[in-house]
């Protein structure tokens, strides 16, 4: 019933959008029913994306309309069936990821440039007339026709836009019931009323029969300009369909619970069906197809469950394309306009202004925008990746270099990124600077290239050999190793560009002496502010005016060892941490006079409504180690106090009658790792006793996650749980490279199971009676060391 339900209103949609969107591009009107009913059953049946809706494409209408005038209708459709075809072998090249890659700025002044078009194209409808052939010759004309208006077009066109900005604002009851009809419905309906009651004068849509309807014939014009079209067509289409399905699939994970969710787009998959119901809707001449934004996200906000709901609408636009002509009939073409007027100005989006904006992109976005409504969208695309290339070029060439002289000592700056760009200028000032001076180099940046790295390590070992001596240091002043000592004793855990390089002071100069906390202080908060601070100013600024909408709680151990925001690729917003020695959760009740844990899960619970909590653990953790080392009758200090908290770890640890955590099939390390390891367990079972947290879990609006992350290997571990004695808590690693490249939680859904799944099965050739007599033994051993 919730696909029937969806279906429905998409199709009350859709119908009047393909009429209008058929109408802008001047092409038959029965061709955008053509093109609903191929992008719903086609692309609906052989897509990737359950829930994405495909029709006639509002982002192709300025390409079609172009290519209608140039080359006449059968041929584009001609060139829609070659479209469908091209991207039908891309989904065979598995090529559908490579669409991402085009920067977004560029996407949305694409997008943006096609709205612009449309709307001034609608203008002329919309105020009684005819648009012209180019946006150009639109705005050209706009001042005549805005002379020569026709009052009865005007007031239709009106309406409708009034009605589509007032629908969804309707309140009380019967506001609410009416809200429930979509607005583009009510709108073209009422503007319907309202034309019929003021007469025949209106230009109104007029359908015909549908034995006289042009289908596809063979392509007729140069080959380069059809060959040119299919490739406009194949790249506007494809990128739009699948930025759709990523939108549409990030929709459903906002809107919708874990278990309520279909599967996630699959972008090959959803190519190829986008190809299928492009060579469909070409050859019964029909507009190109691709995934809509609007009707996408109807589907999902109506409940829409699985893809039969997208298939549903497509079959009622089918029946409404032949039962419902004369009703059809009646819309008056002023009513379309304003319709497909409305969706243009949406696609000039102000939310995607803001996020360019904060990208420091505009130049990208402003010239796309500008090219694709003055030279169309190939041109203006082509373009926009021209200057967003200069720009990327420029920013990596953009390195100041500065070289000054205090105390004799030649201090040679170098702030930005370190590429071949800057090679030039670096060895400039380098060899200006006498060969048996003191120098010290500071890199200020967080990349390196291989050209930098040898003009680098060349001049070092010049200057080295001519009695000169080199320091190389980070952006607070301590030294690091410099390029090429790796090889010759020096140390590999630390480079010049690596961010957190400044570590490692101790060991690259154990002759200099430690620099004093506060001047380390406010030399860190001068590199801050100085680099950091204008790249994030404006996202920090956005969450001060909103507030924080963190999607996690994150309880991890105040080990310096720990940064969350690194193992967990997050940033500002994303996560509500809380820190605290040995990861603990005091149980309700037993916090005496710190309540502090307990507020911020409260706070997080039912405050802030996070949808996860992780507990998270560590490898080497002091505070496990002073549980299992701490003698009966140690005086209790502040810290003894708290770690009490731990002491059901500890006791779970030692029973025979719980299983013992393990480490990806094997069992840990020695018994500190295992006391960490079961403390997670045991955190999160001390979760479940909260309030707050068992009724949100109740209410399967919560989920707990478990996660162990070993310091030595920079390797991360997520708990799985299940029903097997020896092995009902397994921590499953995740890729190693990704350990510090980044690990999203939300995004390793397979590593993350609820309490009840299945466990990992054993590895092959260990049977559980050969585990559970390990475990005793271990256990055996455990019990002896702590006696």
């Amino acid at each position: 019933m919730s696909d029937l339900s969806a279906s429905i209103a998409v199709f009350l949609i859709a119908l009047p959008l393909s009429l209008g969107i058929a109408l802008a591009t001047g092409a038959p009107l029965q061709a955008g029913l053509v093109a609903a009913a191929a992008g719903g059953i086609v692309a609906g049946r052989f897509g990737g994306a359950p829930l994405q809706v495909s029709g006639a494409s509002a982002g192709l209408t300025v390409v079609t309309a172009e290519l209608i005038q140039r080359y006449g209708w059968r041929t584009t459709c001609a060139i829609t069936v070659l479209a469908g075809l091209a991207q039908l072998a891309l989904a065979l090249l598995r090529t559908a990821r490579s669409a991402l890659m085009v920067s977004p700025a560029i996407v949305h002044g694409m997008l943006a440039g096609i709205g612009v078009t449309i709307v001034v194209a609608q203008l002329h409808i919309v105020l009684g007339g005819t648009p012209q052939s180019s946006a150009v010759a639109n705005v050209r004309e706009l001042p005549a026709q805005l002379a020569d208006l026709h009052p009865g077009a005007l007031a239709v066109s009106a309406l409708t836009l009034a009605v589509l900005l007032a629908w969804p604002r309707l309140r009380g009851r019967a506001g609410r019931a009416l809200r429930r009809i979509p607005a583009a419905l009510a709108a073209v309906a009422l503007a319907t009323a309202a034309a019929a009651l003021a007469g025949p004068g209106l230009p109104r849509v007029d359908l015909p029969s549908w034995s006289s309807h042009a289908l596809a014939g063979l392509p007729e014009g140069p080959v380069l300009g059809i060959v040119t079209a299919v490739v406009a067509v194949t790249l506007v289409g494809s990128v739009e369909s699948l930025l759709s399905a990523v939108a549409t699939d990030k929709l459903i994970a906002t809107e919708r619970r874990t278990a309520d969710r279909p599967p996630r787009a699959s972008l090959n998959r959803e190519l190829r069906g986008q190809g299928v119901a492009n060579v469909v809707s070409g050859a019964l001449g029909g507009l190109p197809v691709a995934g809509g934004a609007v009707r996408s996200i109807t589907n999902v906000k109506s409940g829409a469950l699985s893809r039969r709901s997208t298939v549903l609408h497509g079959v009622w636009v089918l029946l409404a394309a032949g039962l419902l002509v004369p009703v059809l009939d009646l819309i008056p073409l002023a009513a379309l306009a304003a319709l497909v007027l409305a969706v243009g100005v949406q696609m000039v989006s102000i939310t995607h202004m803001r996020s360019v904006t904060r990208h420091r992109e505009v130049l990208v976005y402003a010239v796309t925008m500008a090219a694709v409504v003055v030279l169309g969208v190939l041109a203006g695309v082509a373009l926009g990746i021209g200057v967003a290339v200069a720009v990327a070029l420029h920013r990596l060439a953009r390195t100041r270099i500065v070289v000054e002289v205090r105390d004799g000592v030649h201090h040679v700056r170098a702030r930005g990124q370190l590429t071949f760009l800057a090679v030039p200028r670096l060895s400039r000032e380098l060899n200006q600077i006498p060969q048996e001076a003191r120098v010290v180099v500071e890199l200020d940046g967080s990349f390196m290239d291989h050209a930098a790295y040898e003009a680098l390590q060349d001049w070092q070992e010049v200057q080295l050999a001519h009695g000169g001596t080199v320091e190389v240091t980070g952006r607070a002043g301590a030294r690091v190793s410099g390029p090429g000592r790796a090889g010759r004793g020096g140390h590999h855990c630390c480079h010049p560009w690596t961010p957190w390089r400044n570590h490692c002071e101790h060991r690259t100069a154990p002759q200099a002496q430690p620099r004093p906390g506060a001047a380390k202080l406010a030399s860190g908060l001068s590199a801050f502010q100085r680099d950091t601070a204008p790249l994030v100013r404006g996202e920090l600024a956005r969450l001060a005016r909103e507030g924080q909408t963190p999607s996690q709680l994150f309880l991890t151990c105040a080990d310096s060892r720990l940064v969350t925001s690194m193992i967990t690729a997050s940033g500002p917003g994303d996560l509500f941490t809380v820190r605290n020695v040995g990861n603990l959760v005091p149980l309700p009740g037993a916090e005496s006079s710190d309540d502090s844990v307990a507020a911020a899960i409260e706070y997080a619970v039912d405050v802030l409504q996070v949808s996860s909590i992780t507990v998270c653990g560590h490898s080497g953790c002091g505070a496990m180690q002073a549980l299992l080392t701490t003698a009966p009758g140690t005086p209790a200090t502040p810290l003894r106090r708290w770690l009490r908290h731990g002491l059901p770890s500890l006791e779970r640890m030692g029973s025979r009658h719980h299983p013992w955590a393990r480490i990806s099939g094997r069992l840990p390390a020695d018994p500190v790792e295992q006391l960490c390891l079961t403390n997670v367990v045991m955190q999160l079972e001390h979760l479940r006793a909260h309030e707050s947290v068992a009724r949100r879990l109740a209410e399967g609006t919560l989920e707990l996650h478990g996660m162990y992350f070993h310091v030595g290997e920079a390797q991360a571990y997520l708990l799985t749980e299940g029903d097997e004695f020896f092995d009902s808590h397994v921590f499953t690693g995740v890729d190693q490279h990704a350990a510090f490249e980044g690990m999203a939680l939300a995004q390793t859904p397979e590593a993350v199971r609820k309490p009840g799944a299945a466990a990992r099965p054993e590895p092959a050739g260990e049977d559980s009676t050969t585990v559970e007599n390990e475990s005793i033994e271990r256990r055996s051993a455990l019990e002896e060391a702590n006696a």
